[in-house]
């Protein structure tokens, strides 16, 4: 299903359609049909009744304009949908109507609905995160000895490898991606709690029905009823915030890199994919943007969540109502970002002459830090520094190669032979522990994929 043009550019299609109108509907009625079903089990509601609500529960059939009028009359998606399905069972077998929403209260329908759309969710997102994953262990691979410059405060700094640049976009992809299925284990919980949280209305059956429930669902059965404990959903949306923003972190650092005058790597280019409509030079960094979008879009959303924690005693005023949009904002723009830098990450154009070249434009400043740990043992710490910004300075002004100038300079030829000058500016023997860490970081992630 796609999405309204209003959200286009904050979630995918199959998120879109995991919280379409007729999906939410459908998720609360698949609570009624599998509450039916269990207190037939129970012994409490005729199975004829049970198969009757199963018949009627489709939620094609029911008119959704209508329903989304009254909910906000309600107050509640649950009564609005619970009377009209009652409605259709009465239409078929007067006798069955009674037996419809037995023994639950409407926010059981709504959290419980949104409980069953987060386990849809959660397939779509780690289906995409898996892909940005692989993509991206491959790409490290790939590139495990490809130079480039460093850059620390946006200014050059000395080298480091492609490979392990794409290795901590991945490592912190990894353990983003490992606390939110963490917190997806947790939150796919029923709410089953009636009308105060006791299941008083099943007298000594409450938490039989409540386990034969949480079974037809597929969803976990808390300890206790979670109506105004919220703590859960809200360590979901905390993971979705970390997770976006590393990959908000993966976004800004490629859309950099992209730069005319930087130039290194490129998006994935086709139809209709970053174009510009007053520019037909350009090649713009479209899902780095979308990325980038999310990434400063979620965190104000998951202060929303987290402001409305603060729910009163059993049941809450405004609270939980609040937050069906903000967590499926949440999740599809988590979502949305997840899909783009896949995306990117399976189709990355690199450069590694370019990357050389940058290395190469700036004259070999980058490799002081190497001159100063070759000649403060030999000069003192502050005499090697001075000898260095000196040099360092004449190197700009008269657009010369570090090496060279320090080769005209007795303190230094004195001190380092040519040998070790004329390697100075080579990058691979500048990278100390790059490929080490690199390794470190892909293995760890390749131990989680072949867990999941």
């Amino acid at each position: 299903m796609p999405a309204h043009l209003i959200e286009s550019l904050t979630t995918t299609e199959p998120l879109a359609e995991v919280f379409s109108d007729i999906s939410i509907v459908q998720a609360m009625l698949d609570f009624e049909v599998a509450l039916a079903r269990a207190e037939a089990r129970a012994g409490i509601v005729p199975k004829s009744a049970a198969d009757r609500v199963a018949a009627a529960a489709r939620a094609g059939e029911f008119d959704i304009r209508a329903l989304a009028r009254s909910m906000f009359r309600a107050g509640t998606p649950g009564i609005p949908v619970v009377k009209a399905l009652t409605e259709k069972v009465r239409a078929a077998a007067p006798e069955a109507a009674g037996w419809v929403h037995w023994g639950a209260t409407s926010q059981d329908v709504a959290d419980t609905a949104l409980v069953l759309l987060l386990k849809r969710a959660r397939t779509v997102l780690t289906g995409d995160l898996l892909r940005l994953e692989k993509a991206l262990t491959t790409l490290s691979e790939q590139h495990q000895a490809t130079v480039m410059l460093g850059r620390t405060l946006m200014q050059a700094a000395p080298p480091v490898t492609f490979g392990l640049k794409v290795a901590g976009w991945l490592g912190a992809l990894s353990r983003s991606s490992r606390r939110l299925a963490s917190a997806f284990d947790e939150a796919l919980v029923l709410q089953f709690g009636g009308a105060s949280g006791t299941l008083a209305s099943l007298a000594d059956k409450g938490t039989i029905v409540a386990r034969a429930l949480a079974e037809e669902l597929g969803l976990g059965c808390p300890e206790a009823p979670w109506h105004t404990q919220r703590d859960r959903l809200a360590n979901l949306v905390c993971c979705c915030g970390v997770l976006t923003g590393s990959l908000g972190k993966m976004a800004r650092d490629i859309s950099l890199l992209m730069q005319n005058e930087v130039a290194e790597v490129a998006e994935p280019g086709g139809e209709g994919r970053g174009g510009s409509s007053a520019m037909p030079h350009k090649r713009n960094p479209i899902a780095c943007a979308l990325a980038l979008a999310a990434a400063q879009r979620v965190p104000g959303l998951v202060a929303s969540f987290l402001s409305a924690m603060v729910q009163e005693h059993e049941r809450a005023v405004g609270g939980w109502q609040s937050e069906w949009p903000t967590v499926a904002s949440i999740v599809q723009s988590t979502g949305s970002a997840a899909s783009s830098m896949a995306e990117v990450a399976e189709g990355l154009s690199v450069d590694p002459a370019r990357m050389r070249q940058n290395i190469a434009n700036t004259k070999g400043l980058i490799f002081a830090e190497r001159v100063m740990m070759l000649l403060a043992p030999e000069l003192g710490r502050d005499v090697a520094h001075k000898l260095l910004e000196d040099a360092i300075q004449k190197s700009v002004t008269q657009n010369k190669d570090l090496a060279t100038l320090l080769a005209e300079l007795p303190e230094v030829s004195s001190r380092l032979n040519r040998s070790v000058l004329d390697q100075l500016e080579i990058p691979e023997q500048y990278l100390g522990s790059a490929e080490v860490f690199r390794e470190a970081l892909v293995k760890r992630t390749t131990s989680d994929m072949g867990e999941k």
